[in-house]
């Protein structure tokens, strides 16, 4: 299993996550975002659809009669996702141990948020079977890996 950890320096969640959004329909995956606050969860579901002009990503949020055929869907917990998903994008900075149960985990936190990151860097060092990468933006934005 990947865990990505994605510092956001230049850029904040809301220019980052879509992005990976796209990144994990184009495969073919599905993604679960999860976000403890329901005002984050509701400011991530208008993101969504309206963070492109000329697009926007097919979501829900969890709870709803279709979650199962929902390509992302938004949770405030992350246990086993209706969608099927096997990607995880922790949107509010706090890791979860339950990400490890997916595929792979994107791990979004700002400069509030980083010592709580070093914490769950550290812990997973030893892992077996967990590959970990950490992503910092450049001047530009743009991400690279940085270990």
């Amino acid at each position: 299993m990947q865990v990505d950890f994605y510092h956001l320096t230049q850029l904040p969640l809301e220019r980052a996550l879509p992005r990976i959004a796209e990144r994990v329909i184009e495969s073919g995956g599905r993604l679960l975002i999860v976000a403890a606050e329901a005002s984050q969860r509701a400011r991530l579901d208008q993101l969504l659809w309206t963070y492109a002009p000329e697009s926007f990503l097919p979501h829900g949020q969890a709870g709803g009669p279709d979650d199962d055929r929902q390509p992302v869907l938004i949770a405030a917990e992350a246990g086993a996702p209706a969608n099927g998903a096997r990607n995880v994008a922790l949107a509010d900075g706090m890791w979860r141990e339950e990400a490890l149960g997916f595929d792979r985990a994107f791990h979004f936190f700002d400069e509030e948020r980083i010592a709580e990151a070093r914490i769950a860097w550290k812990a997973l060092a030893d892992r077996e079977g967990v590959e970990r990468n950490y992503w910092k933006q450049n001047a530009e934005g743009r991400w690279e890996k940085a270990a």
